[in-house]
This record gives structure tokens, C-alpha cells and sequence, in this order.
């Protein structure tokens, strides 16, 4: 291992949740490297969990562990897992969904429960309600540290028997392609679909066509209208709409320095469909 340890939860950072997932962690190896992927994820929100590893991972060398703590079923009877990816990276999570976006696009070699009789920390046995940090933190610092090695988290796991949730993907409509508005680039307010850029090209879409982009919640159609397709935010006017490929190479709306979200009242999840056509 590397000792790089990336967490992320839906914990934020108004108490000392986080910093005591931190001690754990720099008693188990004062030397383990802790960075951040986000803490803020919507509460409860698993698929924006899953996503944002997604988003993050593949830029990370190999080794690095991450521990990903959204988790409404804590205490529950739902697993604790380690996955290792093809590509020689570590995930510690609850076994509720959070590998869904890793599975489906970078792929998983292997998955072990955690035994929590050898990989808990010390005298947390009667807390249920904080894993984070008495599991997860814990059992990432001596992974990531050498401490013990990923066949020592505990026994084996069958991929298929993971919890995954639902993914859209993108379908082929006449003249044009369908997908979900995923997830919201948060600070600017843009769309990401779950359009990837090599199925949107495959419709015959160019840079600078002018393409019809409809908006529906449920089955209600909440928004209708020509936007320009570019490169990046440059090539519109600001407050002007525009189609691009984002940095996840999938296909996102926006408004130059405006939230396409707020101006719309647009938002994100299964409800949430969106066509682009010729």
C-alpha cells in the first residue's frame, strides 16, 4: 500500500466527526496520509456517494484506499466490505449500494466482509451508531498502513451478491438519445446526465449544433428548448445555455456563470429524464 487514506462521507464538517475518524486512524500509523474526497455529500444520498467515487478514483495511484461512510442503515444487519478494483485500489464502505458507479465502470476484482473481531477498534463494541470511525476509519488506516493485509479484512464475498442500485444509462430515441439527470455539478448549479460522451457522438451530434433539450419530471415535461452544443463554457455568452461534455465524459447542461438547477427548478435522480434531439 501507499498509505494515502481518502475519506468521504455525508458527515460534513460542523462537529468532530471527521477529526476523530482522523485519530483513529493516526493511532493505528502516524505516518498514514489522509486527504478528502468530500464530506459533503446529501445525507443519506447513496448514489451520490457511489458517484462521486466514481468521479474521483481513477486519478488516484494505485494502492490508495478509500472509506466512503454514507450509511442510513448503520447498526443494521448490512454489511461492511472491502472492494479492490481492477485497477488496485481499496474501497471500505457499507455493503448498501456505494460501489454501484465502481462496479458498472472501473470494475471490481474482489470483495471481502470485514471481520469486526479482529478489525474494530478496541472497547467500540456497545456503539452502534458510528462505524465511521469504530470500523471503517479503523480497518481503512490498517489497510492502507500494511497493518494487515486485504486478505486479512476477512472472508470472501461473491461479487454478484453485492447491493447495487439502479443505473439508467442512456437509451437511443429517434433522432436523438435519452438519459437521468444524475447528479449536479453542486457549487455551479449544472446538469450531469447519464449520457456518455461516445454514445452522444454516435447520434451524429457536432460541436456547435443547436440541439432540443427537454427536461421531464416524471412524465411531465418541466423544460423545452434549443441549446448550443461547445467545448466548454467559453463558447456561449454568459447566462446563455449550453451543452458540453463534462469532466466525467458524460453529457451536462448549463448556464455560463449562472445554475441551469435554480433557474430551471431542475432536479437530479430517477424522476429526473432528459432527451437531447436533432
Amino acid at each position: 500500500m501507499n498509505k494515502l487514506l481518502v475519506f468521504q462521507t455525508d458527515f460534513g464538517l460542523d462537529d468532530g466527526a471527521i477529526s476523530a475518524m482522523e485519530g483513529v486512524s493516526f493511532c493505528v500509523d502516524k505516518d498514514v496520509n489522509i486527504r478528502h474526497l468530500t464530506h459533503n455529500i446529501s445525507q443519506y444520498n447513496i448514489f451520490e456517494a457511489s458517484y462521486r467515487l466514481f468521479q474521483a478514483i481513477s486519478y488516484w495511484p494505485e494502492g490508495t484506499v478509500f472509506v466512503s461512510v454514507v450509511d442510513p442503515g448503520v447498526g443494521s444487519n448490512r454489511k461492511s466490505i472491502v472492494a479492490k478494483t481492477i485497477t488496485n485500489q481499496y474501497i471500505v464502505t457499507p455493503d448498501n449500494g456505494t460501489l454501484t458507479h465502481i462496479n458498472e465502470f472501473v470494475g471490481i476484482e474482489e470483495v471481502r466482509q470485514i471481520e469486526e473481531k479482529t478489525n474494530r477498534l478496541k472497547n467500540s463494541e456497545l456503539s452502534y451508531t458510528f462505524h465511521g470511525r469504530d470500523v471503517y476509519a479503523y480497518t481503512g488506516a490498517r489497510l492502507a498502513s500494511d497493518t494487515i493485509t486485504f486478505e486479512q479484512v476477512g472472508p470472501l464475498v461473491e461479487k454478484k451478491d453485492i447491493v447495487k442500485l439502479e443505473l439508467y444509462g442512456c437509451h437511443k430515441i429517434e433522432n436523438g438519445i435519452k438519459g437521468q439527470i444524475d447528479i449536479l455539478d453542486v457549487r455551479f448549479g449544472s446538469l450531469w446526465t447519464s449520457i456518455p460522451y461516445e454514445d452522444f457522438k454516435a447520434c451524429g451530434f457536432d460541436i456547435g449544433d443547436n440541439i432540443l433539450v427537454e427536461i421531464f419530471n416524471k412524465d411531465k415535461k418541466v423544460y423545452s428548448n434549443r441549446i448550443n452544443y461547445g467545448k466548454s463554457f467559453a463558447d456561449v455568452a454568459i447566462n446563455e445555455s449550453l451543452i458540453y461534455m463534462n469532466s466525467s465524459y458524460r453529457m451536462a447542461v448549463a448556464i455560463n456563470q449562472a445554475s441551469f438547477s435554480k433557474a430551471y427548478g431542475i432536479g437530479v435522480g430517477s424522476d429526473w429524464k432528459i432527451t437531447m434531439t436533432k
